[in-house]
């Protein structure tokens, strides 16, 4: 029975009363959230539950067109989509009104994020500023920023607090300079997240840009004579302390408008330019040194004085002059010298006055021959002496001579040893020297081993085109057996000597006793010494007969 009363109820619960249908009707639109990118357009669709829906539409100040229409549902195109707005979707049924609202979110993503340095080179302890900023973002408060440092995140800016139409989605911090920043990378990253309005995330970061840190404090030195002689090679250097980065600093060095082609070498913060200058023009000129780093430019000027001073000229008469002839030498200042130095001549009796050649009037002689003939010229420059010489060696002509010093005439030789006829002619030109020994030429410049038979007279001939000069040379050869026999006589001699004079030391010193010596005794010492002197005597005859 209850089942029965339960059905019933029911079945009367499904029974629509009239009007109730119209009253419970609903009304949506469809997308719930809309993000549109700025200028695009947007398709709406509005619904109902009514059954027999009366007037209906949206409400915008957007333009739309109608694209589509169902019993219980309206589809809009919405164009030209530039701002932030709110439509009404509304429909009526039996009279009665039902409206939805859909706000409509304009977004425009980070297409564009640009990144600075300010300066993009900087002084180390000064101070540099990193901005970042992304023009024509919209909505604003989902805007972050982020500032990278080699991928490291230095510094995070949202704009939840600052949706204000004059706000610019930008942002910059400041920092000191420090060696360590060189080379270091920034960026920045731009995000635009619109999960909030039903939309995605939207990204995109700058280039990158480098930072380079420098420091060029002091002002380069240089290093250069004060002087300069005209035409010579001379090294001038430029040096610069306490720079970094040391090996990217440029060098320029100019001799008044003549650049110079320096070469650079560093140690540490220090960096030197070592340059070869010619001066072309004689005066007054200026060597500058210029020194870049990035923006930074640093120049030192230093005077120099560039003069004209070639080595003297001396001439002479003949260069090759013959023994006992009378020549002239001359010791001049070259015309490019000014003013005109001071001259003096090697051997010369006096000095000549100033802008006068010094000469010298010399009697040639063989010890002339090689002998070295100096002209030196001296002159004032901006208060320093300078001096240059000139020298010329002269050649004497002789005819060949065989002294006893390079060629003795007599010559031992040691029987068995590797010997060479000692020969040295003198004479110039150098002569040729032959020498013959039992009507052969004997090679001079072979060793010979000596023998017996080398023994004898070496006929030797030097010969240049001004004469001739001979010499007979005796050569002795001595053997090794005649040597040992002169040396055992020599020792034999010695000990006689010392010998007798023994004997002789013995009998004066010894004292007298005449009563207890007798006769006998007084002849044996007598014929004692008297042997001795023979044996003396007799010795002296044989080194007589074999010298």
């Amino acid at each position: 029975m209850e089942m029965l009363l339960f059905g019933v109820q029911a079945l009367l619960a499904l029974i629509p009363c009239p009007g109730a249908a119209e009253e419970l009707f609903e009304v949506s639109v469809w997308p719930d959230q809309a993000v549109v990118k700025y200028g695009q357009s947007l398709v709406v669709n509005c619904s109902t539950t009514c059954p027999d829906p009366g007037p209906s539409g949206i409400e915008t100040l957007l333009k739309k067109t109608q694209v589509g229409k169902g019993p219980q549902w309206k589809e809009f195109l919405l164009e030209d989509v530039t701002q932030n707005s709110v439509l009404q979707c509304f429909f009526s049924c039996a009279g009665v009104q039902k409206d939805i609202s859909l706000g409509v979110t304009v977004y425009q993503p980070p297409e564009q994020v640009i990144m600075e340095l300010q300066p993009a080179w900087v002084a180390v302890g000064e101070a540099f500023t990193v901005t970042c900023h992304v023009p024509s973002v919209t909505p604003l408060e989902n805007l972050t920023l982020i500032l990278l440092k080699d991928n490291q995140e230095l510094h995070r800016k949202d704009f939840r607090n600052l949706a204000v139409a004059s706000q610019r989605a930008e942002v910059t911090i400041s920092a000191k300079a420090q060696r360590e920043d060189d080379r270091c990378n920034f960026s920045c990253h731009a995000e635009l997240d619109l999960s909030s309005h039903g939309g995605g995330l939207f990204h995109n970061s700058s280039a990158i840009r480098v930072l380079r840190i420098f420091e060029l404090s002091q002002s380069p030195q240089i290093w250069v004579s004060s002087l300069l002689e005209i035409g010579m090679a001379e090294t001038v250097s430029c040096e610069v302390a306490r720079v970094f980065p040391a090996k990217e600093v440029m060098i320029h060095m100019f001799l008044g408008d003549q650049e110079l082609s320096p070469c650079l070498s560093w140690e540490g913060d220090t960096v030197w330019a070592n340059a070869t200058v010619r001066a072309m023009e004689t005066g007054d000129q200026e060597l500058s040194c210029l020194v870049s780093l990035g923006p930074v430019e640093q120049k030192t000027k230093e005077p120099v004085h560039v003069y004209s001073f070639p080595p003297p000229i001396l001439e002479i008469q003949e260069l090759y002059p013959l023994a006992g002839m009378d020549i002239n030498v001359t010791c001049s200042g070259h015309v490019l010298t000014s003013p005109s130095p001071t001259l003096r001549l090697q051997g010369a009796p006096d000095l000549p006055a100033p802008g006068e050649p010094a000469w010298l009037l010399l009697t040639t002689s063989e010890e002339d021959d090689g002998r070295n003939l100096s002209c030196e010229a001296s002159l004032e420059v901006q208060g320093q002496q300078l001096s240059k010489t000139t020298v010329i060696q002269l050649h004497v002509l002789y005819k060949p001579r065989l002294e006893e010093s390079g060629c003795p005439g007599n010559q031992t030789w040691l029987e068995g040893m590797e010997q060479k006829l000692a020969c040295v002619p003198k004479g110039n030109p150098t002569p040729a020297l032959v020498c013959t020994w039992n009507g052969m030429i004997f090679d001079l410049d072979v060793p010979q081993k000596a023998t017996l038979n080398h023994a004898g007279i070496y006929c030797c001939t030097a010969t240049n085109h001004l004469g001739s000069a001979s010499k007979d040379i005796a050569v002795i050869v001595q053997g090794l057996g005649e040597g040992v026999s002169s040396t055992i006589f020599i020792i034999i001699i010695v000990a006689l000597g010392v010998g007798v004079i023994t004997i002789a030391l013995y009998l004066n010193y010894r004292p007298c006793k005449k009563e207890r010596r007798k006769l006998p005794y007084r002849q044996k010492e007598k014929k004692k010494e008297e042997e001795s002197q023979s044996a003396a005597q007799q010795a002296e005859k044989y080194n007589a007969h074999n010298c």
